[in-house]
């Protein structure tokens, strides 16, 4: 039997975090590179782009998640479709970080699998708070206890939010080649597009 792993033309990405850790404003930097400070609930969104890369096009959905309201049965469903996860929290909230390991475990039990693919950001690195997360506990929590990767990140300051997707795009078993296109993301995709859930969005960033 053939342990290959064919790369696929088609993956979703699913941002999963407590409120208020940033998980928009880095799906915002890397699509559009841009900055919001001020904080506004998001209920839903997914968001679909379209690369080409050497002559075969591959599409690329994020979906943006709430973590303000409780909709465990959304959240369910987010899960089951999607291929590989961003577990966001703030190093200056250690609730939040409490709320990825919860997270984590749902994901584990959703999927049936022991190693599904995750990466766990650390977000507001460049916060001027009291940082409440120490890189290198949570870098040991996840790299080592898990088998999952860990990126500190500042959407702010545009601080490895690049790595992020990355990393996301190579475990989903996108190709690799795909990590190139990724620098010229702003000068060679498409419009974007934005779907939402047919549910009332006032309270969600509205995107161009």
């Amino acid at each position: 039997m053939s342990l290959v792993v064919k790369e696929k033309n088609h993956v979703r990405l699913v941002f999963l975090g407590a409120a208020g850790v940033g998980k928009t404003a880095l799906i915002h930097r890397f699509l559009m590179d841009t900055f919001e400070p001020k904080h506004r609930r998001t209920v839903e969104e997914l968001h679909s782009k379209e690369y080409e890369v050497s002559g075969a096009t591959v599409k690329v959905e994020i979906l943006d998640t709430s973590g303000s309201y409780s909709f465990p049965a959304m959240r369910k469903l987010s899960i089951q479709n999607s291929d590989a996860f961003a577990l966001v929290y703030a190093v200056d909230d250690a609730e939040s970080f409490e709320s990825v390991k919860s997270l984590r475990e749902e994901i584990l039990e959703v999927k049936e699998d022991k190693f599904p693919p995750i990466v766990v950001v650390g977000n507001k690195a460049e916060s001027g708070g009291e940082r409440q997360v120490l890189a290198e506990d949570a870098l040991s929590l996840v790299e080592l206890d898990w088998n999952s990767r860990f990126v500190e990140t500042s959407a702010k300051d545009n601080e490895n939010v690049l790595e992020v997707f990355r990393e996301l795009l190579q475990q989903a078993n996108l190709p690799s080649r795909l990590s190139p296109a990724l620098c010229k993301r702003r000068e060679t995709l498409p419009k974007e597009q934005v779907l939402r859930p047919p549910m009332n969005k006032t309270n969600s960033c509205s995107v161009c």
